[in-house]
């Protein structure tokens, strides 16, 4: 199991987070202030993980990929406490790349490895689009 951590930085409402590799985060609730909205952290979280995967499974399949891109949009309840309902991943990809294969990693991940998609999929809708451009 990994730990990570998170610290009030005693100005505003502006957090530092530590990853388990003991990187930092900045985490912030105030507009003006640095750091990513909390909100935004799980959204991001379940790109970062199926956008890894997906790297992963191309190279071993010998994909000549060259650059990955995810949008993220999500809705969420308009009331507190502002539940995630649905999260929309859009890849970019560029490079030689078969779509299918693409499609396949993008499927692997979210149905075996990442474990955002894993937690978050019994109660948020998952849906992805994809794009391949050739380099």
């Amino acid at each position: 199991m990994a730990d990570v951590t998170l610290a009030w930085t005693g100005d505003r409402i502006q957090f530092v987070g530590r990853t388990a590799y003991g990187e930092p985060v900045l985490v912030g609730g105030d507009r003006e202030g640095p750091g990513a909205k909390p909100s935004d952290l799980l959204p991001l979280s379940l790109a970062a993980c199926t956008a890894y995967d997906v790297v992963e499974v191309l190279r071993k399949q010998r994909q000549d990929l060259r650059r990955l891109d995810v949008t993220v949009s999500s809705t969420q309840d308009p009331d507190p406490p502002w539940t995630f309902r649905r999260i929309l991943l859009r890849f970019q990809i560029e490079g030689s790349v078969d779509e299918g294969k693409a499609r396949k990693a993008i499927a692997l991940s979210e149905s075996k490895y990442c474990a955002v998609a894993a937690t978050i999929a019994p109660t948020v809708e998952i849906q992805t689009e994809v794009e391949v451009t050739p380099a």
